[in-house]
């Protein structure tokens, strides 16, 4: 397990460091200059302009600037945002529990939704049931987030009342306004998560219901309840596990559309800001956050796979 482990974090290691570069130098190709932006009304003066750029290394060839950031990150310090003046730590240990708040209920739903759909689905093969859940997961892959989002606050917010159409409140605040304000987004991305799953599940327990094990466990009485859950599923969820990880790493990277149009402060909306104003502290601090997000996630899932299948603990 130790040597494992160490092989990963060799991989991890230098992935990380060029994801790193990458991420600065991609900020650079964006469009306008940030000095123009911070110097507002004295934007025409080219002294402020050349101080603004000082300050803030904008003046210093881009491997110089990347080194500073680099030595930075090491020591734990994701810079200032330019824009605010407010460390781009404290930035994201905001907004990090309102968008893991979020993931958490939209990748809830999506499992509970999905993956026993994919189950059935692929039980009833070429069956009435079968198509009509394929349908729905088609229809759920292929509509736009912001429509049914859009749609629900009218139905849920404007017709019937049930729901405050935007907005969020913490879960330690108000644990029953926080689910008010969090229900329909979550679901508006649960519903796109579940119909993914769904299909994939399907494809997965098709695939292991058609092998030698299963036709065994049948010819010598085993239920068909235990069959499929015990055998066939067990089997399946290894893809599963790796679209489900993959499937929360995006969500906790921010569904931008989705909180946007319901007003919720999470790191979607922080970064849509940022790229607005220029401030490239901020967009590196998220899309930062988000790969080693990312690449957490990847090993937790590595270790789903052995405590799911036992012959990959020896490999």
């Amino acid at each position: 397990m130790i040597s494992w482990f160490l092989r990963r974090l060799g991989q991890i290691l230098p992935t990380l460091l060029i994801l790193s570069f990458g991420i600065f130098a991609l900020q650079q190709l964006m469009p306008g200059d940030p000095a123009l932006i911070l110097a507002g009304e004295e934007r025409g003066d080219p002294a402020v302009l050349a101080q603004i750029r000082a300050e803030l290394m904008l003046d210093r060839p881009l491997l110089e600037q990347y080194a500073h950031w680099l030595w930075r990150l090491l020591h734990g310090d994701f810079g200032f945002s330019w824009r605010i003046r407010v460390p781009v730590g404290e930035l994201l240990l905001d907004k990090l529990p309102v968008t893991a708040q979020l993931a958490s209920m939209s990748f809830v739903i999506g499992v509970a939704i999905g993956v026993p759909a994919g189950v059935i689905s692929a039980v009833a093969k070429d069956k009435p049931l079968d198509w009509l859940m394929n349908a729905v997961a088609l229809f759920g892959i292929s509509m736009p987030n912001f429509w049914l989002g859009i749609m629900m606050i009218l139905l849920f917010s404007v017709q019937l009342g049930w729901l405050p159409p935007s907005g969020y409140v913490p879960l330690w605040e108000d644990p029953w306004q926080s689910l008010a304000t969090t229900i329909m987004p979550a679901f508006v991305l649960g519903t796109g998560v579940a119909s993914v799953l769904m299909r994939h599940t399907r494809a997965a327990m098709l695939g292991a219901l058609e092998q030698d094990y299963i036709r065994t466990a049948r010819a010598k009485g085993v239920v068909e309840r235990s069959v499929i859950a015990r055998h066939a599923l067990r089997n399946a969820l290894i893809p599963v596990v790796t679209l489900g990880t993959i499937e929360f790493g995006r969500l906790l990277a921010g569904a931008v559309l989705t909180e946007q149009i319901f007003s919720i402060p999470g790191f979607g909306k922080l970064v849509v800001d940022a790229v607005f104003n220029r401030d490239y502290p901020v967009v590196q601090g998220v899309v930062l956050a988000t790969a080693l997000i990312f690449v957490a996630l990847s090993l937790v899932a590595d270790i789903l796979y052995m405590l799911i299948n036992p012959r990959l603990r020896a490999a």
